[in-house]
């Protein structure tokens, strides 16, 4: 099994323990995972809302680079997932935007075919690798360990498109969670936004939809938060981390890459999976491995 890595903007700048934990895992189950090399920006939501041909170049490139390779995209970031199948289903679909693209595309002699897949790293696990796989290579399960599954905006809508999972009622990555030992509790703002995409416009509104989301989670008991995407990440850490600042509030509830989590039940260190760059102290949840790692 081998994909094109495609890691986008946020991750190599700010979440070097979601790419070092997606690697170990992927190096521990035989995933081989090749870094597309030359890639540029997505093309992301900002640049859509000005020029959607733009937008839709930026992404074909991407593309275009991994059928060089011969290989599936995969990605980390939800919202690099989003707009690269966007994209790719606005091309196979429009011929004339296609032609237009192919034509900027020409100057560094590439084409988009559409040859190549866009797929989120966790699909690959879940329906390339499979589940009772990856459950023979858990050597140390969770015990107790109560875990809100945050899925994030991108991957689920436009669903007809993404075909990520059913966008209201979500399971993918409630089964990936749990293979891990642990207990993906069921809890009322799931599919409610982190309020990432509100924070440039009002930091108000943004604290204030994360604050309902850690809320509604602490009351469903959980211990932790698993997600995927980069951006909610840094919601569920970075900004719990300004709410106990300023309203003395401390939910202590760290966020997790699924990555991490995987990574630790299948017996890799705390330093392979990069919980020391976790905003919120995430030790507390090795307490929950069947086997401690130290």
């Amino acid at each position: 099994m081998k994909y094109a890595l495609y890691l986008g903007c946020t991750i190599p700048s700010r979440m070097n323990h979601y790419d070092a934990s997606t690697r170990r895992v992927a190096e521990g189950l035989g995933i081989e995972l090749v870094d597309l090399e030359g890639a540029g920006c997505c093309g992301p939501v900002f640049v859509r809302s000005i020029n959607r041909a733009t937008y839709v170049a930026m992404a074909a490139r991407n593309l275009a680079l991994a059928e060089r390779m011969g290989l599936d995209v995969v990605t980390l970031c939800n919202g690099c997932f989003g707009a690269l199948v966007e994209a790719r289903h606005v091309l196979k679909e429009d011929e004339r935007l296609r032609v237009e693209v192919n034509g900027i595309l020409k100057e560094e002699g590439l084409e988009f075919k559409g040859s190549s897949s866009v797929k989120h790293f966790v699909q690959v696990l879940y329906h390339d690798y499979g589940l009772s796989k990856i459950k023979s290579r858990v050597v140390n399960p969770f015990r107790g360990l109560k875990t809100a599954v945050h899925y994030g905006c991108h991957v689920l809508r436009p669903s007809e498109i993404t075909k990520f999972d059913r966008a209201e009622d979500p399971s993918l990555l409630d089964r990936l969670v749990e293979v891990t030992g642990t207990k993906s509790v069921n809890w009322l703002l799931k599919t409610m936004c982190c309020g990432a995409p509100t924070l440039a416009a009002s930091e108000e509104t943004a604290l204030q939809l994360v604050k309902m989301k850690l809320d509604s989670a602490k009351k469903a008991g959980a211990d932790c938060m698993v997600t995927i995407c980069p951006f909610c990440e840094v919601m569920f850490d970075t900004q719990q981390l300004k709410i106990a600042f300023e309203t003395g509030q401390s939910y202590d509830l760290p966020a997790l890459f699924y990555p991490q989590l995987l990574g630790l039940s299948m017996g890799l260190k705390p330093d392979d999976v990069g919980l020391g760059m976790n905003r919120i102290p995430a030790e507390k949840v090795l307490d929950f491995l069947s086997k401690k790692e130290g």
